[in-house]
Order: structure tokens, then C-alpha cells, then sequence
């Protein structure tokens, strides 16, 4: 026998078949439908109220890097969607991983300028790692379950489901099937033995070699792998802002944090290094100031000329701000045989003979 639900208890049994038990959110009328279902499902699922969309997406954000798990939030359309761009936009520059649910229009009035309607799509598409616009009750466990794979795994980062009126009252056969796999999505690139060797001669051949990490070192649990590399290559290292635990401040190499709002010590070694090594960090402005291409912006541009080596967990940044001539991308960094272990393992000492 089927089991008929609207699609508006569909996507509460849906986060809960994703483990989820708080989310934050704001009601109107586009999404009411969906907070006339949570009264069954308040049990289970912690509802958290805010006084302005902004502050769900925001406190959603917050539960990210605390929990490890995506936050989710729900709001309506029109205003109730566009209050919550500025919290997608960090999160997505940020790697953190949310899930974003907002009301729309039933379909019909789509393109119409209806009531409170905007076009969160078109808004969010620059801004967020994937969005879906769920026009039936028949989508909304497919979409929930490939939102929650696409915001959690690879470099973390928003996604956006744009729930239509008329999806939410309408009827579906609810089954629900936990998505691992996309054929256009690639989470965790292959990495490259020939970029992993080249990384390793270069490292050989250098006097003063310096590392720069950040907050993908944390994201992917590769604190350890990190100390050991810097260790084995006895290679000082320098953190941004995002990065600041992934190395316990008393560590011997360790030099503090680079930027503008940095230490001294470490900022001067980013430049005076022969090699800089890149790890989980995106060359951001803040970190490196000028990084605009030759012939552009202010002539005292970051580090020209310099060899620079870049491991990341995603193609996403690498290259758009700085020209990196090897980039190494890599699954997870802290994962048995992940790209970081392959990197270190054949690194001499400074000082040793060529490594094997």
C-alpha cells in the first residue's frame, strides 16, 4: 500500500532519515505548510526560532563548525529568502556546510512577479555548491538526500532547495534513499602522482622552504598529518585566521598567524621563503594583500615570481587568486591514504641527503 504524505511532512522525514534533530528557522506564509507538519515532528526535531532570517542562516553556520554536521535552516519566500544570501555567501566562502530551505510560489506563479516571489535560484547559484528548485511533493526526498551529500562531503559548503507552494501540499509516495554518489560531482579528486613527485623534487631543492595552513586542514581532520609532514621536513609553518588549531601554538615550527591582522615572524618568511607551501588555505586578500594578476592593481604584488605549492582538498580555489605552478588536489586529508601522508613520506630533512 502506498504511503501517501504531502510534501511538507516528506521533507521532515527526510531530515530526519539525514540525522538531523535542530534547525533554525523563521515562518511565513510561503512556507507555512511545512511549519503546520513540525507540531508532529517537534519530538524529534528542535525547532529554534530567530528573530531575522539572517540569524538562522548565521546560527546554522555556527552549529556547522561546532557539530561537524550540516545546519539547516528554513524560511520563507520573497524577503524571508533573500535575508539569508549574505549568511549562503559566507558560508560558502568559509567551506561551511548548510542546508538552506526556502518557500516559494506555487509553480503556476512562478515568472509572474506573485507576492513575496524572487528568484532564488538565479540569487544563490554564484553563491552556494549546488541548488535545486523542488517543483513536486515527488522530488523531495531525492533532493534532501543529494542537498545533505553534495553541503557534507569534498571542500563543505551551502546548498540551496527552493520549495515550491504547491509541492509542499502535494502528495508523494514517500521512500526515502540515502545518496553517495553523483556522476557529475567529484568530491574527492584523484590525486596525482606526477604533481606529488614534482612537489617532492621542488621541496628537495629548497633552502627555505615555508608552510601556510588553513581551515581545510581542520575540515579534513588532517591536524596530525600536518604536524608530522612539518616534522619530517622540518619546515616552520605559518596559519590564517580559519586555521588557528589546526597546530597547537607551542608546536616548535609553528610561527603564528600571517595577514594583515598577523604576526610579524611569519609574514616576513612567506616572503623570504624560496618555496611556499600552500595547505588547505585560499590565498584570501587578507592573508597575502595584493594577489591581482601582473599588469593589474597595485604593483607590489605577493610574492613574483616565487615557486608556490598548493594541496587542497578541491579544485575551488587553487589558481584563482595566484598562479600556482603545482597544484596537488587530494581526497581527505586525513584519511589512511590520503595525499598528505604520499607528500611527506618521501621528504628529506633539511640538512639529510636527496630524498629516496
Amino acid at each position: 500500500m502506498k504511503n501517501l504524505i504531502t510534501g511538507a511532512e516528506a521533507l521532515w522525514r527526510a531530515l530526519q532519515e539525514e540525522g538531523v534533530k535542530t534547525v533554525f528557522g523563521y515562518p511565513g506564509g510561503q512556507i507555512m505548510p511545512v511549519y503546520d507538519k513540525l507540531v508532529d515532528y517537534q519530538d524529534s526535531i528542535h525547532h529554534i526560532l530567530v528573530r531575522h532570517e539572517q540569524g538562522a542562516i548565521h546560527a546554522a553556520q555556527g552549529f556547522a563548525r561546532i557539530s561537524g554536521e550540516p545546519g539547516v535552516v528554513i524560511v520563507t519566500s520573497g524577503p524571508g529568502a533573500t535575508n539569508v544570501i549574505t549568511g549562503v555567501a559566507d558560508a560558502m566562502t568559509d567551506s561551511t556546510p548548510v542546508v538552506v530551505i526556502t518557500g516559494q510560489v506555487s509553480t503556476a506563479a512562478l515568472g509572474t512577479d506573485a507576492f513575496q516571489e524572487a528568484d532564488v535560484i538565479g540569487l544563490t547559484a554564484p553563491i552556494s555548491k549546488w541548488n535545486y528548485q523542488i517543483r513536486t511533493a515527488d522530488e523531495v526526498a531525492w533532493a534532501v538526500a543529494r542537498a545533505f551529500y553534495i553541503a557534507r562531503t569534498g571542500r563543505p559548503g551551502p546548498v540551496v532547495l527552493d520549495f515550491s507552494k504547491d509541492a509542499q501540499v502535494g502528495l508523494t509516495d514517500f521512500h526515502f534513499e540515502k545518496c553517495n554518489f553523483i556522476r557529475s560531482y567529484i568530491p574527492n579528486p584523484k590525486i596525482s602522482d606526477v604533481a606529488i613527485k614534482n612537489a617532492v623534487t621542488l621541496l628537495d631543492a629548497a633552502e627555505k622552504p615555508f608552510v601556510v595552513f588553513g581551515q581545510g586542514v581542520v575540515l579534513g581532520h588532517a591536524e596530525k598529518e600536518l604536524e608530522a609532514f612539518l616534522t619530517k621536513g622540518d619546515i616552520p609553518a605559518g596559519s590564517t585566521l580559519l586555521g588557528l588549531s589546526a597546530l597547537p601554538s607551542s608546536f616548535p615550527l609553528y610561527r603564528g598567524m600571517i595577514g594583515m591582522h598577523g604576526n610579524v615572524a611569519p609574514n616576513i618568511m612567506t616572503n623570504q621563503c624560496d618555496v611556499l607551501i600552500a595547505v588547505g588555505m585560499r590565498f584570501d586578500d587578507r592573508d597575502g594583500g595584493n594577489l591581482c594578476p601582473p599588469g593589474q592593481g597595485n604593483p607590489h604584488r605577493y610574492r613574483p615570481g616565487r615557486n608556490r605549492q598548493d594541496y587542497s582538498r578541491g579544485s575551488g580555489h587553487p589558481g584563482r587568486r595566484q598562479n600556482r605552478p603545482l597544484p596537488a588536489y587530494g581526497k581527505d586529508a586525513g584519511a589512511e591514504a590520503s595525499g598528505m601522508e604520499r607528500f611527506f613520506r618521501p621528504l628529506r630533512r633539511r640538512g639529510e641527503g636527496k630524498s629516496d
